[in-house]
């Protein structure tokens, strides 16, 4: 699913997206491993990617609520949010325009 330039995830401070209705153009299944390789298969996969595509990163890690959004941020990519199902995390990227 790609997700146009101005489109339903524009303005994340005033809407959050429905995490549960989302469906990833890419999953990295990061569960079982800890710091840092939640963030370094995302990586690994997002280089793959075409900008606006949807990335979802599952994780048993809870160093990922803190680390994806940070990643987001520092490398151009939309942080969607962190949905948790007991200890198993996952974490929604649209890749950004520059990387």
């Amino acid at each position: 699913m790609k997700f146009p330039k101005s489109g339903m995830f524009d303005n994340l401070d005033s809407a959050q997206p429905d995490l549960d209705a989302l469906c990833a153009d890419r999953v990295v299944d990061a569960r079982r491993l800890l710091c840092p390789m939640p963030i370094i298969k995302a990586e690994a996969a997002i280089r793959e990617m075409q900008p606006h595509e949807l990335l979802s990163v599952l994780s048993t890690d809870p160093g990922l609520v803190n680390d994806l959004p940070a990643w987001c941020r520092v490398n151009g990519h939309r942080f969607l949010g962190i949905k948790r199902m007991g200890r198993e995390l996952t974490g929604w990227v649209v890749k950004g325009e520059g990387r």
